[in-house]
């Protein structure tokens, strides 16, 4: 028998994620920027704060979409400036710096590599690049610029130990431009930002078209799993394990697994309750791709049938979320998905006898219809008239509490359907589509198997 042959492994680039967003991508996010910048202007960006959980423990890193939109960089600690006009600094031209943490082994062993100034000229694509420690000393004279563009104050920095830190930054811009308070604005950076990020590249669509399938896959599994006795952490599970068996990093949102009563909870997600025979389950949930999120709200019942009341109310959902998707046409205003949902709602609980005016259909009814989807699960965007490229959620509900001032056959129904819309040139395209909608689709995609049925 010969000698065994000893395997080399190699760490190679392809050995992770080949489909981020490019460099290309962020630099032209900041070429976009600079286009919609006052003349003799600067814009100011700077990292999320890290965030603790207890004690020693932060919760896992997010950074700020805005900043790595603009840049990539998904370390803490960072600022970017984005000028209008090239300007000389420390002896070189340029339009943008970013001031970014130093390499530290002895934290790296424990945190992960950091990129440095090297890593973020190369892998980022910014030819300045400075330490974060060097942002207070580099003593930027604010007083000639037009317009000083900069976010919303911070309200949960910690000073950590050591210089350099988004504490330190902050405070030495605070500091730099206190004389100049009538030349800041994070009113009209908000603005631009909203302008930029509402309309979403063929790179973007690409993640969020890949969030927005991973979920489906995850919904059609739980609909196929859900029985009776099971809790709706279990539900949670299955959703979240396709999630990261897809290669989604995160959930874009806390999990929202309402079963029964909790149904009629919008953002409910303690997601502890065990699940009864005839009751509901709204699953609203969403996988986060490369930092796109998904959203997208089934309703079924948790034992593979519809009652009559459950039907009658699912279909006036169903019915005007189908009229919400019709109105998604480019040129119509932001609103019109809701009023049209609206609408048929209001007619439709009349027609029930839930309510005595079409409407006090918002009795009911108690949200709105759409927002944006994109880095954000409520994306940035300016609310103004639909346009090819925006990405927005169409999600009637309807919610009938026990104690609601009806006919008791119908509390505790809570139903919502939710979609993610892409405005075209022409017809709208449901981004979600592979998630059933119908009853027919849903009573008989429960009846299918599921390796997790078998899991007590």
């Amino acid at each position: 028998m010969g000698l065994a042959q000893e395997k080399t492994y190699r760490i190679t680039e392809e050995s992770y994620d080949t489909d981020l967003l490019t460099k290309d991508f962020h630099r032209g996010r900041r070429e976009a920027l600079r286009k919609l910048m006052p003349e003799g202007s600067v814009a100011i960006f700077f990292a999320n704060p890290v965030r603790n959980r207890n004690n020693d423990v932060d919760f896992e890193y997010a950074q700020n979409p805005d900043f790595y939109y603009l840049t990539g960089l998904m370390e803490p600690h960072s600022v970017l400036l984005v000028f209008k006009e090239e300007l000389k600094i420390d002896g070189t031209n340029t339009n943008e710096i970013i001031f970014v943490q130093d390499r530290n082994p002895k934290r790296e062993t424990w945190e992960g590599k950091r990129l440095g100034i090297e890593g973020v000229q190369t892998k980022l694509g910014f030819e300045k690049v400075m330490l974060n420690t060097d942002f207070s000393r580099l003593k930027l004279d604010y007083k000639k610029f037009s317009v000083i563009l900069h976010p919303i104050n911070f309200q949960d920095i910690r000073n950590e130990e050591g210089d350099g830190d988004l504490f330190d930054l902050w405070q030495s811009f605070e500091g730099s431009t206190t004389k100049f308070s009538e030349k800041k604005s994070f009113k009209q950076q908000d603005e631009i930002m909203s302008t930029l990020r509402e309309v979403k590249l063929k790179e973007e669509l690409a993640l969020l078209r890949k969030a927005i399938a991973i979920t489906c896959e995850a919904e059609n599994e739980l609909m196929r799993a859900a029985r009776p006795g099971m809790t709706e952490y279990q539900s949670e599970a299955i959703v979240e394990f396709y999630f990261k068996h897809r290669g989604s990093e995160h959930e874009g949102y806390p999990s929202i697994l309402g079963s029964g009563e909790n149904s009629c909870v919008l953002h409910y997600n303690t997601n502890r309750k065990k699940f009864q025979n005839g009751d509901l389950l709204l699953s609203d949930v969403g996988a986060e791709y490369h930092g796109y999120t998904a959203d997208v709200t089934r309703t079924f019942p948790v034992n593979g049938t519809f009652t009559n009341e459950q039907k009658l109310i699912y279909n006036l959902v169903l019915e005007a979320q189908t009229k919400g998707i019709a109105a998604c046409k480019k040129g119509n205003g932001f609103w019109e998905p809701h009023k049209a949902a609206a609408e048929v709602i209001g007619k439709g609980l009349k027609e029930l006898g839930l309510i005595e005016d079409a409407m006090e259909y918002k009795k009911y009814f108690i949200h709105g219809t759409s927002h944006y989807l994109g880095l954000d699960v409520h994306d940035a965007g300016t609310y103004g008239p639909l346009s090819p490229g925006q990405v927005i959620t169409v999600e009637p509900g309807i919610y009938i509490p026990e104690g609601s001032d009806c006919d008791p056959r119908w509390w505790n129904i809570g139903i919502r359907i939710e979609d993610d819309i892409l405005i075209t040139e022409n017809e709208p395209e449901n981004l979600s589509a592979g998630s059933p909608r119908t009853i027919e689709a849903i009573e008989s995609m429960m009846k299918m198997g599921s390796p997790f049925k078998a899991i007590k």
